[in-house]
This record gives structure tokens, C-alpha cells and sequence, in this order.
């Protein structure tokens, strides 16, 4: 896997020392190379950030970085005598035009055999294409050659499918690359057969599970990796210039951006001169990720904090203690993740839209990844994971967990949920996350959420939201509301029917959106003096107001949410004393109710 003469990488390798021969690649060549240096494996699964550039070694040996398939044809396979290329768009190609000469002869001989016309036109299908490539990789063996044979976008050669779904093309090569993983030639000689695919759920998973399979995950460059590059690229260039951002902070606060996407950002500033500040950074960093991911991750951006959060004096006291120690960097102390329930209309995604406003780290949504198409919805979600872990540390909040998020137990959608849930529940639960990716699963019905996401070591702290039960947390709430519509109004002024009765914060939201509204509608000019909310149209709003009625649901969502609470200081008085067990049935009888 260096520049060797007669010997075999793998005698090189046993007589320089491994670690010293690999020491200039990157973590998962190296994993690689140690994998491949068993003598057990030939097999290996490229995935993750497969499209990005490689950092390695130059001939005088310099710092370079190079694409993918530069890296394993120049230097991670530049010792074999065959290098090979395969893709459905190419078909075929060689590293040097020798060995596309020698397969050219080859090809011709197999045509006389077989009587075929492969030499005139090679084929592309997968199927004819490895037995071909068979055919021409054991009489090279034989000969004592060593070969590197690397089959790009995998997933459409062997893609994730039920095995019922299989077509026979998908079923032969499947059997052609089993074949080669285990085949005694072809372990026991220099060869070596790697497949390149974003993500390992995109893969028909029998080949990934195979114990003569090889996955190695290709990362997302982290900080040291960025700034390194970074400071490559802008060698001899006056950077400071154009940029009132610094190349360390540049390097800290692109984290989940890959280096062809760095240079991408680098070179808008070197080459067109276009100043890099702090807020075209965040900008660009946020356009590259939400296209990373497909549109499936949004970031979440408000221009409210907790203060504009009326009432929930408890949880806003909590979550401020936990933004006070990710700034401290006390990552250690915090919960692996929140779930966030209560009923309709109590605020859940807004509360947590303002922390966002607090922590001092990036938020963001995740929307629906699931697709109609067989495997997508796995490798959409691998895909996902892969960012959050880069971008960390990172806040992460699903809305309608319940439905989001799958369940171990659900049938008919072909085993999609309990996947999905598979991959969630094992990402979550590992500590090493702790601190570095903060889970917010906001859901009116918790009690439809899989116990195991909700047990500790995963979201470990229940928080539970309620509509205002005393006069002062309505004026409290009124208050806010009146701030956020931007509604001009003394609370002094306010009419009794309003504070009164118990109003949702929606409920609220909505009766002064109406008022304006009003105000706008009698005024007798454009003039925004003439359109004044005063105590009388208020009034008049508020008699005339009827919210949505469905009582049944909001007395089970509030009592789903007092079950679930872990803290007792968050319930209002009311629920603090009410017996447990009775509430159960409650609830049960609740649900039939509702049916």
C-alpha cells in the first residue's frame, strides 16, 4: 500500500512495521490497512464522507489533498501492478493506460472463449461486467499480480432491498462479490476489493453483515483537521484581508462542513475577493449543511430567548442552569436528552425555539426523513447521525416524537420503524454523545413514545409544560403576548373575561392577533395611530372568541404529561398530590373514551 519493487504490500508491511508504514494516513486508512494486514479480509466498505477530499502525502513528502479516488489509486493502492475502477455511468476503467492494454488482451481472449463481443463493447451491467472481471482476476493472480478493484456508488450495484424485492442482476452480483470475499485466491494474494457508498443502509445488508465484509466509516473532518486544511490552502495568500474572521475560528465554527466544501467557501474569498464575516459564515455554514442533509435538518434560528416565555417558571429555571453549564463547558453534568410534553397550545416547541437563543451552540429541527422507497429511510437517517456527530456540540429537536421516531414494536410498513428506531435508540444512548448532542423530543403524547427512549440514559429529563392556573401566570402570559404580537397595550386595561378564564398561550396568541386586526379594520385611515387595540375591542374579542373544544384530549394530554414529569417542582399545585394509580386508569378510561 506504498511504493514497493518485487515484494508484496503485505511483506513490506511485516518487515518496516505497520504502524510506521501507514503513519501519513488518515484514521480510517489506517483502520483499513490493519484490517487488510490480518490476511482474513479483502472485502471493504468505504462509507460516510466518501465524496471529500483526502488528506495525505505529496511525492516530497508534503502536506496535499486529493479526491477519493486520487487517495486509493496513488497512494493507498499505488504499490499494486492492477487498479481498477468500476461504476454503472463508466463501466470499467484502469488507473494507467498498461493495464487497460493488458485487460484489452484479456478481454479479446475471453471474447474467443465465450464468444462474446466484450473487446468491441465492454459491457455495464454489473452482472456480465464481474464475470468478466472474474475471469481476468484469476489468470492475473495466477501470474502473481496484485490488484486493487474499487466499485463506486455501491449502492447501485447492490443495493438495500427485501429479499423478495432482489431482481436477478441484484442476486448475481451479490453472489459475485460474497464469492470474492472468501475465495482462497483471492485471500490469500495481494487483492483487494472496495466499495464506496455514502451510506452503509443504502447496501443490501447480507454483504454488510457478512463476517467476510469490512465496514470502514469515513468521518467528517473535525477541527483539527479543518484548521490544518485550511491553513494549507491559504499558504502565501493574504487571508486577513477579506476576512474579519480568523483561520482558528473559521476551522472552530465550521464544524460538519467538509474540506471541497471549505475550499468552496475559501476560495469565494480568495479568488473573487467577497469579505468573509461573521454572519456570511454562519449563512454559508447553514446552506451547506441543510444541502448536506438534504433539506432533512433545519437550523433552528429565534430571535426570542426564555424571557419571552411566559410562565413554566420551573423549566425556564432549569433550562437556564443547563445553558449557564454548556457555556462553563460542563458538558459532563448535562442530561443525554429532554422530553418536552404537555397538551396543545402549552408552547413545548416555542420554549425550546427560545433556549435555542441561550446555549450558545447551533440548534437544529429534524424534519421528516422517511421516504416511500425501500431503504431510503435508513440511509436518510445514517446520513443525519453522521452530521449530527460532526457538527457537535449540537442541540438537536424533534417535534411530534411520537409519530417521528418509530417504534420496536410496529408492524406493517416492512420493518421501516423498528429500524429507524433501532439507529436512534443505539445513537442516543451512547454516552460519549453526553453533552455533545442534546436531544429535545417535544410531543404531546408521551405516553405513545417508546419506553426505551424515554428511560434514563437517553432523554433523562421530563419536562412537563401546563396551561397557566393562577391569575398571576395568566397576566404573566398576556404580558409575553403582548410583546411578541407587538400589540401596544397597558395590562391595567385589560378586560376580566380575559384573565379570568385559562387561555393556552395559542389561545392567547390568537385572541390579539384578532384584536389588531379589528383595531385595523375600524380604522378610518392607514394610519397605524388609528389602528389601536383599546379595552373595548378586546372585549369584544374575547366574548366573541370560542377555542377549539376537545376536552377528552386535553385532560389526557395534561395527565400524560404529569405521569411522565421527573420533576415535582414543574407540576402546578393541582397535580402534585394526585394518586398515581388513579390517574393510570384515568387515563386508560380516557382512551377508550376518545376512540
Amino acid at each position: 500500500m506504498a511504493k514497493t519493487t518485487s515484494k508484496s504490500a503485505k511483506a513490506k508491511a511485516r518487515e518496516n512495521g505497520l504502524e510506521k508504514y501507514i503513519a501519513h494516513y488518515p484514521e480510517w486508512a489506517k483502520t483499513l490497512a490493519r484490517k487488510y494486514f490480518t490476511k482474513t479480509l479483502n472485502l471493504f466498505i468505504l462509507h460516510g464522507n466518501v465524496r471529500d477530499l483526502v488528506a495525505t502525502e505529496s511525492a516530497e513528502g508534503e502536506e496535499a489533498y486529493v479526491s477519493m479516488r486520487d487517495f486509493l489509486a496513488k497512494d493507498l493502492f499505488a504499490s499494486r501492478d492492477i487498479v481498477l475502477f468500476f461504476d454503472r455511468s463508466a463501466g470499467i476503467h484502469f488507473a494507467d493506460i498498461e493495464s487497460q492494454k493488458d485487460f484489452n488482451r484479456a478481454l479479446s481472449g475471453y471474447d474467443t472463449i465465450f464468444g462474446t463481443d466484450f473487446a468491441r463493447r465492454v459491457p455495464k451491467d454489473p452482472v456480465r461486467v464481474f464475470s468478466v472481471l472474474e475471469n481476468y482476476f484469476r489468470l492475473r493472480l495466477a501470474d502473481g499480480k496484485r490488484i486493487a478493484c474499487i466499485i463506486d456508488y455501491a449502492e447501485t450495484v447492490i443495493p438495500m432491498a427485501e429479499a423478495s424485492m432482489y431482481s436477478t442482476e441484484d442476486r448475481n452480483a451479490l453472489v459475485f462479490l460474497q464469492k470474492w470475499g472468501h475465495d482462497p485466491l483471492f485471500v490469500r494474494s495481494d487483492f483487494t476489493v472496495v466499495l464506496l457508498a455514502e451510506n452503509l443502509n443504502d447496501l443490501n445488508q447480507q454483504l454488510v453483515q457478512s463476517p467476510s465484509t469490512a465496514e470502514v466509516l469515513v468521518p467528517i473532518p473535525d477541527e483539527h483537521r479543518r484548521l490544518a486544511y485550511i491553513r494549507h490552502f491559504l499558504k502565501g495568500q493574504n487571508f486577513s484581508k477579506n476576512s474579519e474572521v480568523s483561520q482558528t475560528v473559521l476551522a472552530k465554527n465550521t464544524a460538519g462542513v467538509g474540506l471541497s466544501q471549505l475550499r468552496t467557501l475559501l476560495a469565494d474569498v480568495v479568488e473573487n475577493n467577497v469579505r468573509l464575516t461573521f454572519e456570511k459564515l454562519s449563512d454559508r455554514k447553514k446552506e451547506i449543511i441543510e444541502a448536506e442533509a438534504y433539506g432533512m435538518l433545519e437550523f433552528v434560528e429565534s430571535d426570542f430567548n426564555l424571557d419571552f416565555v411566559a410562565g413554566h417558571v420551573e423549566a425556564k429555571t432549569h433550562l437556564r442552569q443547563a445553558a449557564t453549564a454548556l457555556k462553563k463547558g460542563r458538558r459532563d453534568v448535562m442530561p443525554m436528552g429532554y422530553l418536552v410534553s404537555g397538551p396543545v397550545g402549552t408552547g413545548k416547541t416555542f420554549m425550546i425555539t427560545c433556549f435555542s437563543g441561550e446555549i450558545g451552540v447551533p440548534m437544529v429541527k429534524l424534519k421528516n426523513f422517511r421516504s416511500q422507497w425501500q431503504g431510503v429511510t435508513e440511509g436518510n437517517l445514517e446520513k443525519i447521525l453522521h452530521l449530527l456527530d460532526a457538527m457537535s456540540p449540537v442541540a438537536v429537536m424533534i417535534d411530534e416524537a411520537d409519530a417521528a421516531l418509530g417504534n420496536r414494536d410496529a408492524e406493517g410498513d416492512s420493518g421501516v420503524s423498528k429500524r429507524v428506531f433501532g439507529q436512534i435508540a443505539s445513537f442516543m444512548s451512547n454516552t460519549a454523545n453526553r453533552g455533545r448532542i442534546i436531544w429535545f423530543l417535544v410531543t404531546a403524547r408521551p405516553d405513545l413514545m417508546p419506553i426505551d427512549l424515554k428511560r434514563q440514559g437517553r432523554a433523562e429529563e421530563h419536562i412537563g409544560l401546563f396551561y397557566p392556573s393562577t391569575r398571576a401566570e395568566r397576566e404573566e402570559l398576556l404580558k409575553v403576548m403582548l410583546k411578541k404580537t407587538k400589540v401596544d397595550f397597558n395590562i391595567k386595561h385589560a378586560p376580566e373575561s380575559l384573565l379570568e378564564r385559562t387561555f393556552s398561550g395559542a389561545d392567547m396568541e390568537a385572541i390579539l392577533t384578532r384584536a389588531k386586526f379589528r383595531a385595523v379594520s375600524n380604522a378610518k385611515s392607514a394610519d397605524k395611530a388609528d389602528a389601536v387595540v383599546t379595552a373595548e375591542i378586546l372585549e369584544e374579542v374575547v366574548r366573541d372568541f370560542i377555542p377549539p373544544t376537545y376536552p377528552l384530549e386535553v385532560e389526557m394530554q395534561n395527565l400524560a404529561a404529569v405521569l411522565e414529569c421527573t420533576s415535582k417542582s414543574m407540576l402546578p399545585e393541582q397535580y402534585r398530590s394526585l394518586d398515581r394509580e388513579e390517574m393510570v386508569r384515568r387515563v386508560g378510561e380516557l382512551k377508550l373514551l376518545i376512540k
